[in-house]
């Protein structure tokens, strides 16, 4: 995961698969509560561990929302359409 220049706000997040770890990159691991997938391990690269520390993840499947849901502490303003935040 990480937070990169873009969309009207100035910020917006990437969420990528990525088979490195550099220097410096935070990683979390938490359990799925699935015995074939026991556990999901979240890199966040060492420029981008100040704009998400405190925030979580969720991934929602519902008729109103699909996708992943990120809720940061750390964005003061999001754009009209939540794409970007500052």
């Amino acid at each position: 995961m990480a937070v990169q220049p873009g969309g009207c706000s100035g910020l917006v997040y990437q969420l990528y698969f990525d088979e490195r770890v550099l220097d410096g990159d935070a990683i979390r691991s938490f359990a799925t509560g699935d015995a074939e997938l026991a556990s999901v391990e979240v890199v966040v690269d060492r420029m981008s561990v100040p704009y998400l520390n405190g925030a979580t993840i969720d991934f929602s499947d519902t008729i109103e929302k699909q996708g992943f849901t990120i809720d940061n502490p750390n964005a003061v303003g999001t754009c009209a359409c939540g794409e970007s935040f500052h």
